[in-house]
């Protein structure tokens, strides 16, 4: 049985913050020479009340009036966050209730975060391919903003919250956009999982608050209450592994970088991916890059993305596009979608 993507949606919170509002911030620091290495003018940030459900809500709703989804068709859900409401109950649970949807539908989590999109297409199409699901609403939301330090001006000018949509069915839908999900690869170093890390959460919680650790010139360097990335080692791991990995989906697919129409990768920031591009020989027409306005959105950097290219009419019937995300973990993976 094959599974197809019938649709999808995003949401955005309504405050932004720009790269003239960050100088403001940090007059000493050149946002604007950050800014063209990473290609972000504009981030989005949930407020001190919005929480990671309220925008999955928000995205769900959208898709449901977007595509006229009969919500009493949909027969799983799947929320995809590393920044839940709590840590129990799953915050699937929550968004069932308050979108209205069927309580004889299946609901989960996924914590995952920039290769989260990717897993989840899979869940989904092993839930369709094993019978257990026909319609399924898979969500991506996050508001990692709430776990950066306001001092820490490298990551406030990287990354944003946002949340999407995206209805994943057994069957096509002619009268929208469909895409049949095709063939998957995957891969995981847990050896990193320290270089891109809350460390004072979860089971590890100290209750204690942690001192920040500033450098020689009393510039922020981390705090373990809020997100730590080494960007370096982040670099290293995906400017030297997903070039391999982008090889190994095209075989499984049994396809050639000729075959493709369009490449959408996690949206790290611009460096990378134009990195990651050449070393792939990935033509710069077939590199999509979304980071202008939204910046890092973790898994909902590809689904944006691939919204974006539907409402510019740039997908066309046949179309083969490959889709990867990469990230903390450390983890990967990828996959063909085919209009």
């Amino acid at each position: 049985m094959d599974a197809y993507i019938n649709g999808i949606s995003y949401y955005l919170p309504e405050k932004a913050i720009t790269n003239d509002e960050l100088q403001e911030i940090f007059p000493e620091w050149e946002v604007d020479k950050v800014a063209s290495r990473i290609g972000v003018e504009k981030r989005y940030l949930s407020s001190t009340t919005e929480f990671t459900s309220d925008l999955a809500i928000a995205a769900a709703n959208k898709l449901i009036e977007d595509y006229n989804i009969d919500k009493s068709s949909v027969d799983y859900l799947i929320i995809c966050s590393q920044t839940p409401d709590y840590l129990l109950p799953a915050t699937s649970c929550i968004v069932q209730d308050k979108t209205g949807l069927p309580k004889s539908i299946g609901a989960l989590d996924i914590n995952l975060g920039c290769s989260g999109y990717i897993y989840g297409l899979g869940f989904a199409k092993g839930l369709i391919f094993s019978g257990q699901a026909k319609n399924i609403i898979f969500v991506t939301s996050e508001t990692l903003t709430k776990f950066i330090h306001q001092d820490d001006k490298a990551n406030r000018a990287l990354f944003g919250d946002a949340a999407t949509a995206t209805f994943i069915t057994s069957e096509p839908n002619k009268d929208f956009f469909s895409a049949k999900i095709k063939n998957f690869k995957y891969g995981t170093d847990g050896s990193g999982y320290d270089k891109l890390i809350i460390k004072n959460s979860a089971g590890h919680l100290n209750k204690k608050e942690s001192n920040s650790i500033l450098d020689d010139d009393g510039n922020f360097v981390l705090n373990d209450d809020y997100l730590y990335m080494n960007g370096t080692e982040i670099f290293n791991f995906t400017a030297f592994e997903i070039p391999k990995l982008i090889k190994n989906i095209l075989d499984v697919n049994n396809l050639t970088l000729d075959d493709l129409s369009m490449t959408v990768l996690h949206q790290a920031n611009s460096f990378m991916l134009d990195f990651i591009r050449k070393r792939s020989g990935i033509a710069s027409e077939k590199m999509y890059i979304n980071l202008l306005e939204t910046g890092n959105t973790l898994s909902s950097t590809i689904p944006i993305a691939l919204c974006k290219l539907i409402e510019n009419n740039q997908i066309k019937e046949h179309n083969k596009i490959l889709l990867s995300g990469f990230g903390v973990g450390l983890s990967m993976a990828g996959v063909i979608i085919e209009n």
